[in-house]
């Protein structure tokens, strides 16, 4: 027999508690708001009362409340069940029930992705990565830059005409060459520096034009004002080799000689070399060329090469465009295999193997921008544009020509006046060449 409590009166007990049963009887089960319990055990058998003895809950596990969707004091019998029967807790099945889909319960499908939304975000990432490089390359390669020729200094200059007129110019400068290293690339000892091979190119709208100028070319070296005295030389009518201009008083003197024996005005001044151009080459991997017939062997520049094509090295390629010796016309032929040379290597720089290297492509740019000495005014764009138009007449978009040549004297090559005119005359005006 149970010792129940004695019941509060209804007076003493909340409106929060339910209402129990004073009697010993525990009162029956009640339907309480969305909870549905299951048939009540038969008298006897499980219950409390009097009746045969049987264990509590003999019929097993009595049945644990669902939960319902309902109102107030309605139950709805929808089939969903908590799953605590089955020790599905989390994540019931049926219809409706939280996290299931189907019948099968369980967790459903995920949503599909958003790929314009994907793909908007990587197109951004992309953009702005590339947007930096390429700011962050223009600064690195701006500040490599040499400005060292000031073009202000020259005087007496032609007037400016169409297009841009670049003074291309190949040093024999040993400038921080060791000892090893001059003896390695055949360059000599001499003091100071001189040209060895200079060239016009001429960029403008209708086609590109490469004029080599041979060093041995009759020059007349007018009045000028030294680069570093400031002390004004007047011209006495003395005529030279074209590089002693730049042996006397560099790059301005050089300038200042060109523009007055051609008559064009330079507007900008590029200048590389021995160490530089051999690095160039080492860094893009070598340049292919092709060597003609009876091979080539001059033991002044290094050159020893068969006959066919063959890939040179910085060294192999220093000693192929310094060539002269080897060669039947001497300065003339020399300038021929300058040209071929470039445009080999324009053409090997700008395949899509070095460009979209960037390890080839940084150690490229660095070798060449570390040579080169250019004007104050020179930038990066005028330095590419440049570079493009080389390729391009080298690839046979526009002219290439040695200035034209009329004979010689003194062992000097005199250029032919009239032709002469007539091609800077097609230069200034933007025209297409037509002089042979």
């Amino acid at each position: 027999m149970s010792d129940w409590p004695e019941a509060r009166s209804d007076d003493n007990r909340g409106s929060r508690y339910g209402r129990g049963s004073a009697s010993a009887q525990p009162e029956s089960a009640r339907v309480m708001r969305q909870v549905r319990r299951g048939p009540a055990a038969p008298p006897g058998q499980g219950g409390y009362g009097p009746g045969p003895a049987s264990p509590p809950y003999a019929g097993g596990v009595p049945q644990q409340p669902s939960y319902v969707n309902g109102g107030e004091g309605t139950t709805y019998d929808n089939g969903y069940d908590s799953g605590y029967n089955t020790g599905q807790v989390y994540g019931g099945g049926g219809p409706g029930g939280p996290g299931g889909d189907g019948p099968g319960g369980g967790r459903g499908p995920r949503p599909a992705p958003n790929w314009r939304r994907r793909i908007k975000l990587t197109a951004i990432t992309v953009t702005t990565l590339l947007v930096v490089t390429t700011v962050a390359t223009y600064f690195w390669a701006d500040s490599k830059l040499n400005r060292e020729v000031d073009l202000s200094k020259v005087i007496d200059r032609p007037e400016t005409g169409e297009g841009t007129n670049y003074l291309i110019v190949g040093s024999d400068s040993r400038a921080g060459m060791s000892s090893e290293e001059k003896k390695k690339l055949h360059t000599g000892s001499a003091a100071g520096k001189r040209t060895d091979s200079m060239m016009i190119l001429h960029t403008g709208g209708n086609g590109d034009t490469l004029i080599s100028l041979p060093r041995d070319s009759d020059v007349e070296i007018p009045t000028f004002v030294g680069s570093e005295s400031g002390k004004t030389y007047t011209g006495t009518g003395r005529h030279v080799k074209l590089n002693a201009a730049y042996a006397e008083d560099g790059p301005e003197l050089l300038v200042r000689t060109v523009e007055y024996n051609t008559g064009l005005h330079i507007d900008h001044y590029v200048e590389i070399g021995f160490a530089g151009f051999a690095n160039i080459v080492d860094a893009v991997g070598g340049v292919e060329i092709e060597i003609p017939k009876g091979g080539m062997k001059d033991t002044k520049s290094g050159a020893d090469f068969e006959a066919g094509k063959q890939t040179l090295n910085g060294e192999q390629a220093l000693a192929f465009v310094r060539t002269r010796y080897a060669l039947a016309a001497s300065d003339l032929d020399r300038t021929k295999n300058q040209q071929k040379f470039l445009n080999a290597l324009a053409n090997q720089v700008a395949t899509p193997g070095t460009v979209l290297n960037p390890f080839k492509l940084y150690p490229t740019m660095g070798a060449g921008l570390d040579s080169l000495i250019v004007d104050k005014d020179m930038g990066l764009y005028d330095l590419g544009k440049m570079f493009w138009a080389m390729k391009g007449v080298n690839g046979g978009d526009g002219t290439s020509m040695n200035m034209p040549i009329s004979g010689s004297t003194n062992g000097n090559l005199v250029w032919d006046k009239a032709k002469v005119k007539t091609l800077v005359d097609e230069l200034k005006n933007d025209d297409k060449v037509t002089v042979k």
